[in-house]
């Protein structure tokens, strides 16, 4: 029989100790988040639909998104034993210079239409955690003002190719002044894909004050207040060109760009060079052979055709064939850090994040940045130390298993089989 006994007094508080109420709002929601979801569930609260939906969205049935993010989650790991794990090395090496993690951050459109801070917060998270930078041609701050956000960080520059060509040899010329140091050619935007989520909500810049807008953002004061007590929203590098949002959109997707302007950015360009955008194993040896410094597998996070290729699926063949040849960087699914360990041991260089970089920074400015970055930095280093591997460059394919509904073979020979059907 267990013996009882009257509780003492100071027992009991001992026992009963209350944690501390943290009165700054902000804090108290980016601590209670533990996940790039729930950073997600954050963003999605403080943000009219819009907005939200613009970032959380993709084309059409949003298919190649769905599986880009499912692809990452039917992995099965396998960790060695008795390794002394103690410590952790994340540190990289990627375009000739060192990331103290193995992923950065994506270029993204419009971002301060999320968060009024947009890419000052991103640019300068990403300083202060020592990994790279990408500005987007698209974006809402300026090169120059990115640049004097991470003065001594790594950033890097997006580059859509404009039907007036000048405009991008403009753009790549400011980057080279303001000291980028890799340009990022992007190849998966002939046109724009269906977004309908956006066609849905209405979405524009500035936002129209629709009925529909007006509802939705009664409950997010905070968010109007930033947006109309602060710069206008517009694209930070285009500003100079004239011409309306529309007008600026319609020139920045080109279906007639080919190798031949690849060619000519690349030689306008002194630092790296990559091209983003690729989807194909024969096209990633076709880079190869031509000496770009490194390729990003990506279907631009679903954003564009949708059913398109898994970035994450089709790394391990780019790697066999390519990965002596160039860096590969990958994108597009990854929402742990588990995701970006996977995506290393099966040949990536690098990877980069855009949707969880945004849900921190809808969810709370700069410090959501800076949220996201710890979350994942934490993911990463307890899956390297439960695979008990020391540093990035231990992790191999013999780590993971792509656990695929069909394989690639399997998918074609069922469509195959459709394609035979009398």
């Amino acid at each position: 029989m267990v013996k009882r006994q009257v509780p003492k007094p100071a027992e009991i508080f001992e026992l009963m100790k209350f944690k501390k109420f943290e009165f700054n709002g902000r804090k108290r929601r980016l601590d209670s988040a533990l996940t790039i979801e729930d950073l997600r569930h954050i963003a999605k609260r403080r943000t009219p639909a819009a907005a939200f939906d613009y970032t959380d969205g993709a084309a059409e049935g949003e298919i190649s998104m769905n599986r880009s993010v499912q692809a990452f989650q039917d992995i099965e790991f396998h960790p060695s034993i008795l390794n002394d794990v103690s410590t952790v090395d994340t540190t990289v090496q990627i375009h000739g210079g060192s990331s103290a993690l193995p992923f950065g951050i994506a270029p993204t459109g419009f971002t301060r239409l999320m968060q009024t801070e947009g890419e000052i917060a991103g640019s300068s998270a990403a300083g202060a955690a020592g990994i790279p930078f990408t500005l987007s041609t698209l974006g809402t701050t300026s090169i120059e003002d990115v640049k004097a956000a991470n003065p001594h960080g790594r950033n890097w520059f997006q580059l859509y190719v404009m039907r007036k060509r000048e405009i991008s040899y403009g753009l790549v010329e400011r980057a080279q002044a303001a000291g980028f140091d890799s340009l990022f050619f992007t190849v998966d935007t002939p046109v724009a894909g269906a977004r309908l989520r956006d066609s849905r909500n209405g979405f524009s810049i500035p936002p129209q004050l629709s009925p529909k807008v007006v509802l939705n953002a009664i409950p997010r004061p905070w968010w109007w207040w930033d947006f109309l007590t602060t710069p206008k929203l517009e694209f930070g590098s285009l500003t100079e060109t004239g011409g309306t949002v529309g007008e600026l959109l319609n020139n920045a997707m080109d279906p007639s760009i080919d190798f031949d302007d690849l060619a000519t950015i690349r030689s306008m360009w002194k630092g790296k060079f990559s091209v983003k955008g690729v989807q194909t194993v024969e096209d990633a040896k076709r880079l190869a052979d031509l000496g770009v410094d490194s390729i990003v597998l990506s279907n631009h996070g679903g954003r564009q055709l949708d059913r398109a290729p898994v970035p994450f699926e089709l790394l391990p063949d780019v790697a066999r064939e390519v990965g002596k040849d160039m860096e590969i960087i990958v994108d597009t699914g990854i929402r742990n850090g588990a995701d970006i360990v996977a995506s290393m041991a099966l040949g990536a260089d690098f990877t980069l994040i855009g949707r969880a970089y945004l849900y921190g920074l809808m969810a709370g400015g700069r410090q959501g940045v800076d949220r996201t970055i710890a979350i994942l930095k934490d993911q990463v280093e307890r899956t390297m130390k439960l695979l008990q591997v020391g540093t990035v460059a231990e992790l191999n394919p013999s780590h993971v298993t792509q656990l695929r509904r069909f394989t690639r073979a399997e998918r074609g020979q069922i469509a195959q089989a459709g394609r035979d059907q009398p």
